[in-house]
Formats: C-alpha cells, sequence, structure tokens
C-alpha cells in the first residue's frame, strides 16, 4: 500500500492545554469563515486559541473567545479581536457535533489554527470530554515516568 504524502501547513496557533484539560475524541478539519485583514494578521503568526470553544447555534458551529488582533494596516476594515467566527463544515458533521454536545455533554474544542497547502485558513476541532482532577494528576505522573525513564536509560548507555 502506498503510503500518503505528508502534509505541508503552517500552523499558526496551538492549543497545548486542550490535551492535558479534555479527553479527546473524534478530530475534525473544518473550514473558518475570516475578512481580508483577519487573514493578514494570522499570516503575521499572532493568534491565539487557549481559552476557545466552538458552540452550535442556529444549525452553525461557531468559534467563541479565539482571539485574532487586529491588522495594524487595517483602518477602518478591522473587525474586534474575539468576534465569534462562523467554521465552515458539512451539514452531517453540524448535527454529529451539535448532538454529541447535548446528548453526551461533551464540548467542541480547537486544537489547531493554520494554513493547508492551498493557503486556506483550517481549525482542527475535535470532539472532547472534561477530564477530572484524578485524571490530570494521572497524566502528569504518566508523563514525569517517562521523562524520568529517558533520563536513566540515556545515563546507562
Amino acid at each position: 500500500m502506498a503510503n500518503k504524502p505528508e502534509r505541508h501547513f503552517k500552523v499558526v496557533a496551538d492549543n497545548r492545554k486542550a490535551r492535558f484539560n479534555y479527553e479527546i475524541g473524534e478530530i475534525y478539519e473544518a473550514g473558518i469563515a475570516l475578512t481580508g485583514t483577519e487573514v493578514k494578521s494570522l499570516r503575521n503568526g499572532k493568534a491565539t486559541i487557549a481559552e476557545s470553544y466552538a458552540d452550535a447555534r442556529g444549525g452553525e458551529i461557531w468559534l467563541i473567545n479565539a482571539n485574532i488582533p487586529e491588522y495594524l494596516q487595517g483602518g477602518r476594515y478591522n473587525q474586534p479581536p474575539k468576534r465569534p467566527r462562523k467554521l465552515l463544515l458539512h451539514k452531517r458533521q453540524i448535527n454529529k457535533l451539535a448532538g454529541a454536545v447535548e446528548r453526551e455533554g461533551m464540548t467542541i474544542v480547537p486544537l489547531k489554527l493554520y494554513f493547508n497547502e492551498k493557503g486556506r485558513a483550517k481549525v482542527e476541532i475535535a470532539l472532547a470530554k472534561g477530564k477530572k482532577l484524578h485524571d490530570k494528576r494521572e497524566t502528569l505522573k504518566k508523563r514525569s515516568w517517562e521523562r524520568e525513564r529517558g533520563r536513566l536509560l540515556r545515563q546507562k548507555g
């Protein structure tokens, strides 16, 4: 079987806290509706999605609380930095995400904001379930043990 070619894309923002705070389930790639000045600001590499989440409203999925700062040369065409932004998904995916949030109490969390090979802004979102405090402690224990084991193996030879 032929290997898939490696995908080339430029990651603008990464939500590293999401993998610690949530158990990640299904992952989706969604387009994002942006204005011209927001795209230019993203190309400068200035965005944060650490405290953001996605919400289903009126049969659409919206990215809430993502910070894309104003483009300096934008003038009057700039948008507010934390405005809700529409995510572009297929209707079947929207229904699946909305149903999981309503019925199972899951959360839609953005993992990455990036430009794909064609230069389009994309968001990698995931259905996630929040971790409890003891789960987070277990994750920390595993991570520290893996780090310590690596040190021990390097010292031995």
